[in-house]
C-alpha cells in the first residue's frame, strides 16, 4: 500500500490512498484549527475501530444483534513521560447478551490486526529525495 501525504494549509496534514483521504489537524492551542483529529488521535482510534471490526464479525457470524453493543476505549498516559502506556478497550454488552459468548467476544477483539502489529512493530524507515 502506498499513501501520499500532503499539506493542504495551516497545520493540516492529509494522507491519500485509493479513493480515500484521511484528514488531520492540530488543535488551536498548537497552531491548528481543530478541523480534524490529530494524527495521534487517529492512531489511538485505530485500536478501538479495529477491535470493533472483529467484534462485529463475531456478532454477525453468530447472527447476534449489534443493538446495544459498543466499545469504550481509554488511553492512559504515564505522567512522568507523557507517553501513552496503556490502552483499555471495554466491550459493553446489552442486557440479555448470551453469557456463553462473553469470553469469546473478548478473544475476538484481541485478534485485532492493529494490536498484533504493535506487539511486533514494523521498522519505520524515513528518507528524503528530490522530487
Amino acid at each position: 500500500m502506498e499513501m501520499e501525504v500532503t499539506f493542504p494549509g495551516g497545520a493540516r496534514v492529509d494522507a491519500s490512498f485509493g479513493p480515500y483521504v484521511v484528514r488531520t489537524d492540530q488543535p488551536p492551542a498548537e497552531g491548528g484549527e481543530g478541523s480534524a483529529p490529530t494524527p495521534f488521535a487517529l492512531f489511538l482510534a485505530s485500536f478501538g475501530t479495529c477491535a470493533g471490526v472483529y467484534v462485529l464479525g463475531f456478532l454477525r457470524k453468530r447472527s447476534l444483534p449489534t443493538d446495544g453493543v459498543k466499545l469504550i476505549e481509554r488511553a492512559h498516559r504515564d505522567p512522568a513521560t507523557g507517553m501513552t502506556d496503556q490502552v483499555e478497550i471495554e466491550i459493553l454488552l446489552p442486557a440479555g447478551f448470551p453469557e456463553k459468548y462473553r469470553e469469546a467476544i473478548v478473544r475476538a477483539a484481541e485478534q485485532c490486526a492493529v494490536k498484533k502489529h504493535l506487539e511486533k512493530p514494523p521498522a519505520i524507515l524515513v528518507s528524503a529525495r528530490q522530487a
